[in-house]
């Protein structure tokens, strides 16, 4: 129960790797605010985690509904210990193919939302001991994708707002990144709709690990979780892939 009595906020809780960080934080016995769009989804997560969780359905992009995230977080639990921001989109297509609103959508949701919520949460993060804050980036801010433009920007962008946040809010708050490579949630099936055989592109992602398998949400997880604990308490400015193994062979 290594956070027992601290409170978390986690974005893009309703599935995927959010899902599983929010599970794994609860196991250790945190307060959540769990945000996300599919409101079935929240609740039944709540259901499962307990009265030590609420969910907030909204829209990361808007800069408001990041400050109610944070409002709500300070009514249910008077403090604010931590963040992992998950929410992202793809916004699939080439330069010339992609629509521009498409393109501002995706940066909006994967870039612009962190600076808000950070934004909101920064001045209570720093009321409290040992306050971190792990972003979610991927590979794709260093390894491009066919008809990933805005993807790979926004995530590249998350890496240096991350590092750049680090320098400007220790050493009261600790702000690390993370780049996951190819995770088995629906996200990387969604990804795959960029190549000419989807299914093939999945199975070929994981065989290209030198892990030989796709990670799991699990996997994701753990290492948010020592990201956030005092047993990091000396990492903070620092990028982590989390790849099976994929950028060592670049």
């Amino acid at each position: 129960m290594k956070f027992l009595n601290k409170t978390f906020l986690v974005t893009g809780a309703t599935s995927g790797m959010g899902k599983a960080i929010a599970q794994a934080f609860a196991r250790e016995g945190a307060n959540l605010i769990l945000s996300g769009r599919n409101e079935k989804a929240g609740a039944d997560l709540v259901n499962e985690i307990g009265s030590n969780a609420f969910f907030l359905k909204g829209d990361v992009s808007n800069q408001s509904y990041n400050q109610e995230l944070v409002d709500l977080t300070i009514k249910k639990f008077g403090q604010l210990d931590g963040i992992s921001a998950n929410a992202g989109i793809l916004g699939l297509g080439s330069i010339t193919s992609l629509k521009t609103e498409d393109w501002l959508q995706t940066i909006d949701v994967n870039l612009n939302s962190v600076f808000y919520l950070l934004k909101a949460a920064l001045p209570e993060l720093e009321k409290r001991p040992s306050a971190s804050v792990t972003i979610n980036s991927s590979i794709a801010a260093f390894k491009t994708f066919p008809n990933h433009p805005a993807y790979c920007a926004s995530k590249a962008g998350l890496v240096a707002l991350s590092k750049q946040a680090a320098v400007d809010y220790g050493p009261s708050v600790r702000i690390n990144c993370i780049c996951p490579g190819p995770v088995d949630t629906p996200l990387i099936h969604d990804s795959a709709a960029a190549f000419p055989n989807p299914e093939k592109a999945v199975e070929e992602a994981g065989k290209n690990t030198l892990i030989q398998r796709l990670g799991t949400p699990q996997d994701i997880a753990n290492l948010v979780l020592f990201l956030a604990s005092d047993e990091a308490s000396w990492i903070t400015g620092s990028v982590y892939t989390i790849d099976g193994g994929v950028m060592a062979k670049r």
